[in-house]
């Protein structure tokens, strides 16, 4: 799997492309972009790389990691993902969300939902949905074979907020636990900031030492 990251919109997102090179069809990770030079950034890597987006695949539904899923759908006519618990943050609510926290753009509706034990094919590659509550209700990790998107759940030395509306300390905390059960040379892609690896973190970052 080639990975692509584009840190985006005024909370540094990190938007992800995720690529089979074999077949060269491609998901989009949280384009929680804002800009459009962003946005023209994005899709001048797509089409220098010639792939075909499958699916573009919210972590969860804040606006943050989300707002630009309305611009992709519409260039590329790929279907929003996201998991059944979040998915009433987008469309209208989105828009009402969007504002409250000062975004200019918001997304449609979900095309599908997700939940946990799904997968997401796109070519030979194969992700696979881990439901990762606590940050949100209907937070998601994905689950390669030697790789994992954490969305807002854990990051390099830290983790998600739990105290946002719906947030949940409790379901964070089991969250972590499996994550942490992965293997040590599982490389993070977290919702924000740069990547590392289950093992770092399991030595290194202190909410995975917490006895919450």
């Amino acid at each position: 799997m080639k990975v692509q990251t584009f840190t985006v919109g005024k909370l540094f997102t990190n938007c992800y492309v995720a690529a089979c090179p074999q077949t060269r069809e491609a998901i989009i990770i949280d384009p929680g972009f804002e800009f459009s030079v962003e946005a023209a950034e994005i899709f001048r890597y797509v089409e220098e790389e010639a792939l075909k987006l499958k699916f573009i695949v919210n972590t969860h539904g804040h606006p943050d990691h989300v707002c630009g899923n309305g611009i992709i759908k519409e260039k590329f006519k790929t279907p929003i993902l996201i998991h059944e618990k979040d998915a009433h943050m987008l469309g209208k609510v989105g828009k009402v969300l969007a504002k409250f926290f000062g975004f200019k753009n918001s997304s449609p509706p979900a095309d599908a939902l997700l939940k946990d034990g799904d997968t997401v094919k796109f070519g030979n590659q194969t992700l696979k949905v881990m439901h990762t509550p606590g940050h949100s209700p209907g937070s998601i990790s994905l689950l390669g074979e030697k790789e994992v998107f954490t969305g807002d759940t854990l990051f390099a030395g830290s983790i998600g907020r739990t105290d946002l509306p719906q947030g949940s300390e409790t379901e964070m905390k089991s969250s972590l636990k499996k994550l942490a059960r992965l293997p040590d040379f599982f490389k993070v892609y977290p919702g924000h900031g740069p990547p590392t690896t289950i093992g770092e973190e399991n030595a290194n970052n202190p909410f995975l030492k917490l006895d919450w």
